[in-house]
């Protein structure tokens, strides 16, 4: 009977321990559960900055198949309404 009340303070303090370990591991969530500054000045900018490259931001390969489709339908013309309808 005493060893069943051993291991079950055991137990107890393992789980005291835990709740302990996961108090200081958390930061109490509350009324300052806000961020300290407002995070949208910030994605403006990097959507800005984004936007500006313009064509340089296309990457090579779309820039090389949009030229092989052209080529393509320069050498055959009957494909164009193939190819636009797939678009």
């Amino acid at each position: 009977m005493t060893k069943d009340r051993d291991q079950g303070s055991g137990v107890r303090d393992q789980e005291e321990q835990i709740k302990q370990l996961l108090r200081e591991a958390l930061p109490p969530l509350g009324a300052d559960a806000e961020p300290d500054h407002d995070l949208w000045p910030a994605m403006l900018l990097r959507m800005d900055q984004q936007s500006s490259h313009g064509a340089a931001s296309i990457p090579w390969f779309d820039w090389a198949l949009a030229g092989g489709l052209v080529a393509f339908a320069a050498i055959a013309p009957r494909t164009i309404p193939v190819i636009l309808y797939y678009l």
